[in-house]
C-alpha cells in the first residue's frame, strides 16, 4: 500500500464490481474484525461529470453498481451544489453538471489498516520477517518448494507472492515475465485547513481526486508518471497537472501551501485490472497488478487470496482475475483504453 486512503466500489464491469462491493462490505466490519481503529470513515465518494455523454456513462455505471448490490445516486447540478457549494460552478472551464455519488464510500487510514492486519496475523502465529529480501525461488521439476532470502532459505509447500510495484522483479526470479509495468504514483498533502470537504471528490474532466484528513490537510493525487520506473520519486509535470485539476474545480485552494509530496510504486496491468491466480509453477501463487486501486481492495484481496491458497480454486468473486485472460481474450478493461498501462 502506498498512499491511497479511498475506499469505494463504484465499478461497472461484471468481473470487477461484485468483487469490490464484497470488499466494501468487509471494510464496514474491519475495525470489529481486527479490533483496531482503522479510521474507516464512510463520508461518500462523488465523481463529477461535465457533459451530457459523461452523465449518461455515469448513469450506466450507477445502474451496474445497483444491480451488483452497491449504492449509487446520480445527482444533478442542484444536488452537487447542495453537497459541495464551494465548487466553481460559474466560471469553470469544465462546467459541473452533476455527479455520481456512492454514499457508503469514503476513506480509511492506510497505516492503521496495515498495523491492524499485522497485529491480527501476529496473534494467529504468523511470523513477519522485516528486512528479509527474497533473492530467489527454490524450483525443482516444475514445483516451488521455498524461497531464498538474504537471511537464508525458507522451505514452504506453498509460496504466495504479493509485492505490489516490485512484482515484475520478484517474479522474474522465478523465470516469469508478467503483463505488468511499474510506474510511480505521486501523492500530495496540503497544510491543515478547517473542515471543508464532505467526503471524496473526483474531477471528471481530468485526473484529480481529493479528500480531507482528520488533521485538516487536503490529500490529493492524479495521474501516474507515464514512464516505467522503480524510483519512488516523481517529476514536476505531473505535479503541475494534478494541481491544475484541483484549481479547475476549487480555485480557492490556490493560496493553500503544499506541505509534503512523495511517490509510491504501482504495478500497472495491461487492462487496469488485477491478478489473483496460480502460476504455471506448482506451489507458486501470484497476487498483483492492482494499479491505483489496491488499497480499496485490501480486505477482499486477502480473503480471495487465502481462499485460493487453501483450496487451489479461485474464489467465485475473483475468478476473472486470471493471468491467462489476455491469451484467452477475456480482458477486464474498465476504462476501455486498451493495452496501455500508463493510461489505466
Amino acid at each position: 500500500m502506498y498512499h491511497h486512503t479511498i475506499i469505494r466500489s463504484n465499478y461497472m464491469l461484471p468481473g470487477n464490481e461484485p468483487f469490490y462491493e464484497f470488499s466494501m462490505k468487509l471494510w464496514e466490519s474491519l475495525e470489529q474484525d481486527t479490533n483496531y481503529n482503522s479510521m474507516v470513515s464512510q463520508r461518500g465518494v462523488v465523481n463529477l461529470y461535465h457533459s451530457d455523454p459523461q452523465r449518461d456513462a455515469f448513469a450506466r455505471r450507477g445502474n451496474a453498481m445497483r444491480m451488483a448490490g452497491a449504492d449509487a445516486v446520480l445527482l444533478d447540478e442542484k444536488g452537487i451544489r447542495e453537497l459541495c457549494p464551494f465548487l466553481d460552478f460559474d466560471n469553470a472551464r469544465f462546467p459541473i453538471k452533476g455527479g455520481l455519488l456512492q454514499p457508503r464510500g469514503g476513506t480509511a487510514r492506510h497505516d492503521a489498516v496495515a498495523w491492524g492486519y499485522a497485529r491480527g496475523a501476529d496473534q494467529r502465529g504468523v511470523d513477519i520477517l522485516q528486512n528479509c529480501e527474497v533473492t530467489g525461488f527454490r524450483n525443482k521439476a516444475g514445483r516451488c518448494t521455498g524461497v531464498e532470502t538474504n537471511r537464508g532459505s525458507i522451505a514452504a509447500k506453498k509460496v504466495a507472492v504479493c509485492v505490489a510495484g516490485s512484482s515484475s522483479r520478484v517474479m522474474e526470479r522465478a523465470g516469469m515475465r508478467l503483463p505488468i509495468e511499474s510506474h510511480v504514483l505521486q501523492a500530495f498533502v496540503s497544510e491543515g485547513l478547517k473542515p471543508l470537504l464532505p467526503g471524496v471528490i473526483t474531477f471528471g474532466a481530468g485526473h484529480f481526486y481529493v479528500s480531507q484528513s482528520d488533521k485538516g490537510g487536503l490529500v490529493f493525487g492524479g495521474d501516474i508518471d507515464g514512464y516505467n520506473t522503480y524510483a519512488q520519486r516523481g517529476n514536476l509535470p505531473v505535479v503541475e497537472d494534478v494541481c491544475e485539476g484541483g484549481m479547475a474545480i476549487m480555485p480557492m485552494i490556490g493560496r493553500a501551501r503544499l506541505l509534503r509530496m512523495w511517490g509510491g510504486l504501482v504495478d500497472m496491468s495491461m487492462d487496469g485490472s488485477p491478478f489473483i491466480d496460480k502460476t504455471h509453477i506448482d506451489g507458486l501463487y501470484f497476487n498483483g497488478g492492482w494499479c491505483y486501486g489496491g488499497f480499496k481492495a485490501t480486505p477482499a484481496s486477502g480473503w480471495c487470496y487465502a481462499h485460493l491458497l487453501a483450496t487451489d480454486q479461485s474464489h467465485p468473486l475473483a475468478k476473472e482475475f486470471r493471468l491467462d485472460r489476455f491469451e484467452r481474450g477475456y480482458m477486464i478493461d474498465e476504462k476501455g483504453v486498451g493495452a496501455q498501462p500508463n493510461l489505466h
